[in-house]
């Protein structure tokens, strides 16, 4: 084989690979029946269509029993899980909304303030693509789309409290 074609086909795989990690889902254990939320304490197993998982590079896992308490606990590292660090996170896992399988929170598109509600009230609904976010948002109310950099601790109190701006 020439130089050029040997190239083109190497660019073609890594090409194919980057599309399939984006494309797929996320593929992390589910919870053990004991294994409980850092956050708020609950068992995370008897929320299955809720689950969020974060993966270290040492294969250490946190689940969680939503969304909104992954994302509090990503915001607040310390207090939620000493000793842990961002740049050691491999994986950070929510359940989508309608399929119900492993999407890449960095991916995901989340709606707030609908009609759905998680295991802890008001939730971070996730979705796969923004068609299926505005799709969702008509059909549960919605207020507003989010992406992963725009969930802050602010947002999530008001979560709580119920308040969606």
């Amino acid at each position: 084989m020439n130089l050029i074609l040997k190239c083109s086909m190497v660019l073609l795989l890594m090409f194919g690979l980057v599309l399939d990690a984006a494309a797929g889902p996320v593929d992390t254990p589910a919870p053990n029946v004991d294994d409980t939320c850092p956050v708020c304490g609950m068992f995370v197993a008897k929320y299955p269509a809720w689950v969020a998982t974060v993966r270290y590079q040492d294969g250490h896992l946190h689940h969680f029993d939503g969304a909104k308490d992954l994302y509090k606990y990503l915001r607040d590292l310390p207090r939620w899980a000493p000793g842990h660090r961002h740049e050691d996170i491999q994986t950070i896992a929510v359940t989508e909304y309608y399929t119900l399988t492993r999407i890449d929170a960095r991916e995901a598109w989340f709606v707030i303030g609908s009609d759905v509600l998680g295991p802890m009230g008001h939730e971070l609904i996730p979705l796969e693509t923004l068609e299926d976010a505005e799709e969702f948002m008509r059909d549960h109310q919605g207020v507003r789309i989010l992406r992963q950099d725009e969930v802050t601790t602010e947002l999530l109190e008001k979560l709580d409290q119920g308040v969606f701006e």
